[in-house]
């Protein structure tokens, strides 16, 4: 397994900058995610033979940057419409199914979230399987005994899974983190940016993802541990069965608090999809970074043997920029950027008890 490293290479990435999605209806992908806080930052069209070059998919492409807030360090979406795409990606199926990707966000009211979802779901014009909000101190916070004057302080969180789309959200009680999650007053689902992002991975090992240290400079939060059904925040967002754990490891950019990768091996029989989460399919098939070291991080990836990656050229949006893949399905774009951007990031975790 992937162990905590001391020396990374300094190669100034970010944070996760982008959830890429496919889609073959942006409009419908825009409203969406209007009512989350985002707006368009950028669009471009590029042709099937452009985008081949680019992604390795024969298809007229119109992509579409969005931004959540002032927020432009880290969490955007970038809308990927596809005139002809692949398939339909892996869509709805079961929690946990290999392959599938989540994008966490924090919100004030997620019970109203909640509601929402159950609602369409009941509805039934749209697959959404929402996970009741279940409560817990994640960071340790709490001291002494509990009671109203010393009130308890919590996260609450659950998902949101979708034909479309997968959410975590978590509301904050007693306590905030400077930089790590920013609602915007006038946003009407009371949501933030993207604040870091799970993925379920075709793997044995969290070995084949060392590179993310070795290549890409992130940081390992520590080695990998065994989540299951005893812990009551996984068994409720996850929906675990009884027996049933997995393999998590996360990690971060030494740049940003923001933007976090999150990465869960099943331990257990569950559908592997991730042939399908290729990029040019429908949902979430792509992530990006950036770095004023692209060529520098450009030479430690293709120095990794068992990572396929394209040349250096200039993406949709006239940014210099690769892709490349692994062996556990994961697929990321390197952008650089060599201008400082508006947000800066947070590098120094905090937490602000508001008891």
């Amino acid at each position: 397994m992937t162990t905590k490293k001391n020396k990374l290479p300094n190669t100034d990435i970010s944070g996760v900058y982008e959830v890429m999605l496919g889609t073959d209806d942006a409009t419908y992908a825009k409203k969406y995610f209007a009512d989350f806080g985002f707006r368009v930052t950028n669009s471009a069209s590029i042709s099937a033979s452009e985008a081949a070059k680019i992604y390795g998919v024969h298809s007229d492409l119109t992509s579409y940057r969005l931004q959540n807030g002032k927020i432009d360090s880290h969490g955007l979406l970038r809308i990927l419409e596809w005139k002809k795409p692949l398939g339909e990606g892996i869509g709805y199926t079961p929690v946990e199914t290999i392959g599938s990707r989540i994008a966490v966000m924090r919100t004030n009211d997620i019970f109203r979230l909640y509601d929402i979802y159950k609602t369409a779901r009941d509805i039934g014009k749209k697959p959404w399987l929402p996970t009741e909000p279940i409560s817990d101190d994640l960071f340790g916070l709490n001291t002494g005994q509990r009671d109203f004057f010393n009130r308890p302080i919590l996260v609450r969180e659950n998902a949101v899974y979708g034909q479309f789309f997968n959410h975590i959200f978590f509301q904050r009680y007693g306590y905030i983190i400077p930089g790590y999650g920013s609602i915007e007053n006038d946003t009407k689902l009371k949501t933030s940016e993207f604040t870091h992002h799970d993925f379920i991975i075709n793997a044995t090992s969290m070995n084949q993802i060392s590179y993310l240290s070795t290549a890409l400079g992130l940081e390992a939060e520590d080695e990998p541990v065994i989540d299951g059904d005893w812990l009551k925040g996984p068994k409720q967002v996850f929906q675990m069965q009884p027996g049933f754990s997995h393999w998590y490891q996360g990690f971060k950019s030494p740049n940003n608090i923001c933007g976090k990768l999150k990465f869960f091996i099943p331990n257990g029989l569950t559908p592997n999809k991730s042939k399908q989460q290729r990029i040019g399919e429908k949902g979430i098939t792509l992530h990006s970074f950036y770095t004023q070291k692209l060529d520098y991080v450009y030479q430690l990836v293709i120095d990794h043997q068992n990572l396929k990656c394209t040349s250096i050229q200039k993406n949709e949006f006239d940014e210099r920029s690769f892709v490349f893949s692994d062996t556990t399905g994961l697929s990321w774009q390197i952008i650089e950027k060599d201008k400082e951007l508006k947000n800066k990031p947070i590098t120094q975790l905090e937490f602000k008890i508001t008891n």
